[in-house]
């Protein structure tokens, strides 16, 4: 299988996004459609990955930033039936090490996959590094 990558938002396919979103990524299914949408069409930067054979999408990142300083990278996910072909780590070197952003500090949440972060520098924090909780869903 090929596949390509890009930052076209005009290719990008909500209806696949979404389906993952809602009813296979364990993080904030809560969201409706519409906040989906919303953070999609707010980001700094979004990345697509495209099956070439069928055009379908197949992978998705997205990036909230300043872009000066910081940047958050979420929502990041490849379709079960595309996993083990590198689209993972593809993605997120498209989005931190081949864009706009390869200077900023980047910071993510997630409960897996920490081995492919890591081999992007992303770490534990330090001690200058602190969260306050969300509460979700919002209420």
């Amino acid at each position: 299988m090929t596949y390509s990558l890009d930052d076209d938002r005009d290719r990008l396919d909500l209806d696949a996004i979404w389906a993952f979103l809602s009813g296979e990524a364990y993080w904030h299914r809560w969201r409706t459609r519409a906040q989906v949408e919303a953070q999609v069409a707010g980001a700094w930067r979004v990345v697509g990955a495209y099956d070439d054979r069928t055009g379908a999408q197949v992978g998705f990142a997205r990036a909230v930033s300043d872009g000066v300083c910081d940047a958050y990278l979420a929502d990041v996910f490849v379709l079960a039936g595309h996993r083990g072909h590198g689209l993972g780590k593809a993605l997120v070197a498209t989005m931190i090490d081949e864009g706009p952003g390869t200077h900023l500090r980047w910071t993510l949440f997630t409960a897996d996959a920490h081995g492919l972060y890591a081999s992007f520098g992303f770490a534990p924090p330090d001690g200058m590094a602190l969260v306050r909780p969300g509460q979700f869903p919002p209420g």
